[in-house]
């Protein structure tokens, strides 16, 4: 990765990867509890795109500075300039740094504290983990305003239960954390001067097994999800196929037959 930026005015905060291969992108708008800016958009999408090409990076720790993980889109910036040319543009800004987080060969653990709302629940969800201070709460909150959180809604679809977003989404209302890990949007809850332990414990299980099968197995998972049952199948069968003729699994089984750790 290119030179950590740790400016007190950037809107992220990039971090190199550690000597594990964990490199860490904080929302860094406190005082507007890290609202997605255009700003702050432009500059995910550019660190995304740089972490998903750098295979010295194994795991992405997604965070957030100040008391907030993220409140959603920046609702002045929105305000000040009313097109609906400029909305669809702002949205399909927003929807391509979701998914370019799922896209990326590498896991991106959410690390939530405070208050995840409206895209920042959305961003919580696009995650493919997510560790949450048990003080943490969510909420898909733009229907109190009039504006029903219709692009959260797709990601948070594919976390929970049809009537267990249906709610959220109709009432706009919060659920704590421990609501959240049994729904299905977080992983591990955790009490908040443990938080980054406990990221550090799940990257640090990531980070041990090869880049090679966790990337296949990431690209998979999402694309069978969207197949019928026969399709999914055939495509996990030849992508296990793909991944038996890498060197690492060929390592793996043959320490498991000889009883001894694997040497990757």
């Amino acid at each position: 990765m290119a030179e950590n930026d740790r400016r007190v005015d950037a809107p992220l905060l990039i971090e190199s990867r550690d000597a594990a291969g964990v490199a860490r992108l904080t929302l860094n708008r406190p005082e507007a509890f890290n609202a997605l800016s255009e700003g702050l958009l432009d500059a995910l999408a550019e660190a995304l795109g740089r972490l998903a090409a750098d295979d010295t990076v194994r795991v992405i720790v997604l965070a957030g500075a100040g008391r907030a993980f993220c409140a959603g889109h920046d609702l002045r910036e929105m305000r000040a300039t009313p097109s609906h040319d400029y909305y669809r543009r702002l949205f399909d800004r927003c929807t391509r740094v979701m998914m370019a987080i799922q896209k990326m060969p590498q896991p991106v653990i959410a690390r939530v504290q405070g208050i995840a709302t409206a895209a920042g629940c959305q961003l919580v969800a696009m995650c493919d983990l997510a560790v949450a201070a048990d003080d943490a709460r969510f909420a898909v909150s733009g229907v109190n305003l009039g504006l029903f959180c219709s692009t959260p809604g797709v990601a948070l679809s594919r976390n929970m239960s049809r009537k267990q977003a249906m709610e959220m989404l109709l009432t706009g209302d919060m659920i704590d954390a421990a609501t959240a890990r049994e729904r299905g949007l977080v992983n591990r809850v955790v009490p908040a001067l443990q938080l980054d332990d406990e990221v550090a414990r799940l990257a640090a299980g990531i980070c041990a097994k090869p880049a090679e099968a966790v990337a296949a197995g990431k690209g998979l998972f999402y694309r069978q999800l969207e197949m019928g049952i026969e399709a999914a199948y055939q495509l996990a069968g030849q992508t296990m196929a793909c991944n038996m003729m890498e060197e690492s699994a060929l390592e793996g089984v043959q320490a498991f037959l000889e009883k001894r750790p694997p040497s990757w």
